[in-house]
């Protein structure tokens, strides 16, 4: 014991659950039974993952975000036959500190602004922010904000992909287009 080098850090990963390939995962991290990280999930430092929660590939958990599992907790009824499956699907990130409350699903490559609470399903490429969370926009796969023309077409500023709005469903173009 002695010096500071000797503390030790823990992370708990259940026998239940599914780590895919290339996963970074933080310390004082708890993964549950049947959890499942697609590849390339970035778990960051003190997040608790329960069952029910599904995260796809390329997602990103960051500090001390939370997951719920149960609608209505008491410490003295056991509601395990109750967890909420959470589904975070491809690309989605969440901000430290934010909550995510069971039962929804997050959309592809969505945001989840930092300390914002999640208590219904998010869109693709949503920008959440604020308790309970608000849509305050749309971002790009690489995290940018997105700024629709008239025409309901976006550029990323960094990768120079285009997007389309369309009856408020955001989709990526591939190839070229023409905008009159």
């Amino acid at each position: 014991m002695g010096d500071d080098t000797s503390i030790w850090h823990f992370t708990h990963l259940m026998t239940g659950c599914t780590i895919g390939n290339n996963c970074n995962i933080g310390q004082n991290v708890f993964i549950g039974d049947e959890v499942v990280l697609g590849n390339n999930v970035k778990v960051q430092n003190n997040v608790s993952i329960y069952t029910g929660v599904i995260c796809a590939d390329d997602v990103f958990l960051g500090p001390s975000m939370v997951f719920t599992n149960v609608i209505n907790p008491r410490s003295t009824i056991e509601r395990k036959n109750q967890f909420k499956k959470t589904r975070v699907k491809k690309g989605a990130s969440i901000g430290a500190n934010a909550t995510i409350v069971c039962g929804n699903e997050l959309g592809e490559y969505c945001m989840i602004g930092a300390g914002s609470v999640i208590t219904k399903p998010v869109k693709p490429y949503a920008l959440m922010m604020g308790n309970p969370a608000l849509q305050k926009g749309w971002v790009s796969e690489y995290g940018h904000t997105l700024s629709f023309s008239t025409a309901g077409i976006a550029v990323c500023p960094e990768s120079g992909e285009t997007y389309r709005l369309e009856k408020e469903v955001v989709t990526k173009i591939t190839g070229s287009i023409k905008v009159i």
